[in-house]
């Protein structure tokens, strides 16, 4: 019974056929079944494959498309292929929550920032660290703060997803006295 169940289930997905032999419409129904598969096992993973990632998100979601590609051409057994992508997102999953749980192990796994500004004043040796021109940099600034002047920049730093983060000084208001003439009293302002 067993058998003939899977015989049912198997047949139009290709299972135990060479990717040669299988037709069209069984690539397409092992497309759908091994990117709903995915989608559910990335859902339970973690959110981050997606988002500003760090390195270690973006190795485990190329490794994860490697992966699951080989059961949609047939290259590999469909359920070892699910299996293999399960293990992967284990994996990262079990990664993640070490690195959330030991300061030391996230670092290893994910880095470090680097700082680029300190206080208006670019960091050289950051800036080396990070393999990063003034243009790279430059441009930084301009996307974020609509300025390219590192001296009104209070930090800024290169993020472990690899976005440039940047905090502009604040600025102190300036206080201008104006006076009238003839005795009138005078009339203090603060311009930002």
């Amino acid at each position: 019974m067993i058998e003939s169940v899977w015989e049912q289930f198997g047949a139009p997905l290709g299972i135990g056929r060479d990717s040669g032999d299988m037709t069209a419409v069984q690539i397409v129904l092992r497309t759908v079944v091994v990117y709903s598969f995915t989608l559910m096992i990335v859902r339970l993973g973690s959110k981050r494959f997606l988002s500003q990632a760090t390195a270690f998100d973006t190795v485990i979601g190329i490794m994860l498309g490697s992966v699951m590609s080989r059961a949609i051409d047939g290259s590999t057994s469909l359920f070892l292929t699910m299996l293999s992508g399960t293990a992967l997102v284990a994996l990262h999953w079990v990664i993640a929550a070490l690195a959330l749980r030991f300061d030391w192990f996230g670092t290893v796994v994910k880095g470090n920032p680097i700082m680029l500004i300190d206080d208006g004043t670019v960091n050289e040796q950051g800036m080396q660290s990070a393999r990063l021109t003034e243009n790279d940099l430059t441009q930084a600034l301009r996307m974020q703060n609509n300025h390219t002047d590192p001296a009104i920049i209070k930090t800024a730093y290169l993020e472990r997803s690899g976005q440039i983060s940047v905090i502009p000084k604040t600025r102190e208001p300036r206080v201008v006295d104006v006076s009238v003439k003839d005795g009138v009293q005078t009339v203090r302002v603060e311009i930002e």
